[in-house]
């Protein structure tokens, strides 16, 4: 049987066990892993929800235009419905979101307006403030406002939360779920609550958000407010799809360790998820201490992995916030004690840098002429050369002369450096801060991954 439409496809998302990554978890821990959305995320359940809301309202009019504040994935949603339901889209979305989701959208016919992130919700500038005006001054259009529409929550009551509960047959004791727009968490949250109040609901707010002080307090805090890297949760205001009656508890994960959760996630479980994905379980395991071998816990899983490719899961970027521990070209040279570069001129005698390798016991050697890198000699050239020749001992580098070594950033991690080290090639430079050559081997990458 065939379906009529992309749309027919939302929800249904499948309930998947974890094994390895929360193994140090006393519990049953599920994945409601909804990047099986046709989207790629779970906000397809509101997107549609909020377009059938507005067009049963009237609000929302035939070749309307639908304008939206997004991060990406409501976003992605809105343009599929408007794609089948023949809407224009503007979507306004912040300088941090990643390019992939920018791309994304323009791909399925959006137009996307990009605002600076640190700004007040209120400043002219915000992606709040610019939906909102456009909304006003489009003919026909609609902003559909994700975070004070309830529909957003309606979508999960009817959809979410009896998946959840049809899916674990009842016996769910706990709700894990980043906190953005409060539509999915709150939504789900209500419909299980209303089945089994006991069950407890966990949200996972990000540090720099005014969420968790909110929660305890009731106090909107501008203090609590900072600039963070997290994607897709978290907010500088309390949007009106909360109703904080049916969340029992707020724990706030740092973006490096949301990060670094989202990466293991894919490595250990093979599922591919999102920022969110990896602070959701990240929180969890901050909060394991609370939980029996008896509970059953789902973990909302938001989106796919795709849209942050050129953030979490490349290593430079990574690295270049510091959430990266992996050892570097740098690392390796740093665990020499400030061993100095051994080179050598191509005037020099072949007979010199035989003398070299003996003196340093070293079996590679950059050949340099004013300050250039100009070739190499290594010691297994060197031999074969001398076996064939012995007279060539006399002779100058220069005629001996190897392809000079790879040189590579100075940051660049030892798994890389080992693809690029070969029985051709036996080593590679890099440049320090200074602008000092340093040279690895493969003995020093072999060393750096047995420690």
């Amino acid at each position: 049987m065939w379906l009529n439409n992309i749309l027919e496809t939302i929800g249904n998302t499948p309930l998947i066990r974890l094994n390895k990554v929360s193994k140090d978890i006393p519990a049953t821990v599920l994945a409601k892993v909804d990047y099986f959305n046709p989207g790629n995320s779970i906000k397809d359940r509101m997107a549609l929800k909020m377009v059938e809301v507005a067009e049963k309202e009237g609000k929302l009019k035939p070749g309307g235009t639908i304008i939206e504040g997004t991060s990406g994935n409501t976003g992605m949603g809105l343009a599929l419905a408007a794609c089948v339901k023949g809407y224009k889209c503007i979507f306004v979305t912040t300088d941090k979101q990643s390019k992939e989701k920018v791309d994304i959208l323009k791909a399925v016919g959006a137009e996307v307006i990009v605002c600076p992130t640190n700004v007040m919700p209120d400043d002219p500038r915000s992606y709040y403030s610019v939906a909102k005006r456009l909304g006003k001054e489009i003919p026909n259009s609609m902003y559909m406002n994700q975070y004070d529409n309830l529909a957003n929550r309606q979508a999960h009551y009817e959809s979410t939360g009896p998946e959840i509960w049809e899916q674990t047959e009842g016996k769910i004791t706990h709700l894990v779920c980043t906190a953005g727009t409060g539509g999915t968490i709150t939504g789900t949250a209500m419909y299980l609550k209303e089945k089994n109040p006991n069950i407890k609901v966990w949200a996972i707010d990000v540090y720099g958000s005014l969420l968790t002080k909110y929660f305890k307090t009731g106090e909107i805090d501008m203090n609590e407010v900072h600039p963070y890297i997290s994607e897709g949760f978290g907010e500088d205001f309390v949007p009106e799809n909360y109703d904080m009656r049916y969340i029992d508890h707020f724990e706030q994960v740092t973006d490096k360790d949301g990060a670094v959760m989202a990466r293991r996630i894919a490595k250990e479980e093979g599922l591919f998820c999102g920022y969110s994905a990896g602070s959701c379980l990240q929180g969890l395991m901050q909060l394991k201490q609370s939980l029996t071998k008896d509970d059953v816990v789902v973990c909302i899983f938001h989106d796919h992995g795709s849209r942050y490719v050129g953030k979490i899961y490349n290593d430079q970027w990574m690295m270049d916030r510091g959430f990266l521990d992996v050892k570097s070209f740098k690392d390796i040279v740093n665990g020499r004690a400030g061993q100095k570069l051994v080179t050598i001129t191509g005037e020099q005698l072949v007979s010199e840098a035989v003398e070299l390798m003996k003196k340093y016991d070293i079996e590679q050697i950059p050949v340099m002429q004013d300050g250039q890198l100009i070739g190499s000699v290594s010691e297994s050239g060197l031999f074969q050369k001398i076996f064939s020749n012995p007279e060539i001992k006399h002779s100058s580098i220069a005629s001996v002369l190897e392809p000079p070594y790879p040189v590579v950033d100075f940051l660049t991690p030892v798994e890389k450096l080992g693809t690029l080290i070969n029985k051709e090639n036996g080593a590679v430079l890099a440049k320090d801060e200074k602008g000092d050559y340093h040279i690895v081997t493969k003995y020093d990458v072999i060393q750096s991954l047995a420690k």
